[in-house]
């Protein structure tokens, strides 16, 4: 081959190289920027909670409470059930101890991986698995046997959503305060903690 028709074909493979390389580079999709984690605040006669909501692990269970929140829900609910070493729940009962209708309960969603720790964020829920519709607890220590372990009545578990990422020292002072019996009720504070509002927050 002479050298001419050698340097014409060099001429023409390379831009086809290049072409080739330049689309196959255009090709690969940009990385999606991750979304923000949404957090909500509840302002207790206590202090600041924030939690930061896991929907990505419980998206059920995350829409159901935000939709709580974005009604007002919780305002003027209280903690009605403190128990120190353990857990402290709300969301459910007004400060004269009635409690507050709600919407129908949710699958639970608790084989997602979440543990309740110290700081996590739980459903409420009766003996029925998907019986969990407004109440809440926040653990105060490391409660292993609330984890789901199998998909049955005795070992479901607690569906965790969500942690504490601010105002954990509100919440040990809401599991110290004393607590009474109240009608049918046990282990309510003796004094109301009430959760005065929840919001969705940018922080």
């Amino acid at each position: 081959m002479s050298d001419s028709i050698l340097s014409k074909c060099l001429n023409l493979i390379a831009p086809i190289a290049l072409t080739v390389g330049a689309h196959a580079y255009a090709a690969e999709p940009a990385a999606p920027a991750p979304a923000a984690p949404t957090r909500v605040a509840l302002e207790t006669s206590e202090g600041r909670i924030v939690v930061e909501l896991r929907a990505d692990k419980a998206p059920k269970t995350v829409a159901n409470f935000l939709q709580y929140v974005n009604d007002s829900f919780y305002d003027g609910t209280i903690f009605h059930r403190v128990i120190a070493g353990f857990m402290i729940q709300g969301g459910g009962f007004d400060a004269a101890m009635v409690e507050k209708p709600t919407r129908p309960p949710i699958p639970i969603e608790s084989n997602n991986g979440l543990k309740n720790v110290r700081g996590a964020v739980a459903m409420a829920r009766t003996s029925d698995p998907h019986s969990a519709t407004a109440q809440f607890f926040i653990n105060v220590a490391d409660n292993d046997f609330l984890n789901h372990s199998a998909p049955n009545a005795q070992n479901w578990g607690y569906c965790v959503f969500g942690h504490v990422t601010a105002g954990t020292d509100v919440v040990d002072r809401i599991k110290g305060v004393a607590t009474m019996r109240y009608g049918t009720h046990q282990d309510v504070p003796d004094q109301e903690v009430v959760i005065e509002a929840a919001e969705v927050v940018s922080e």
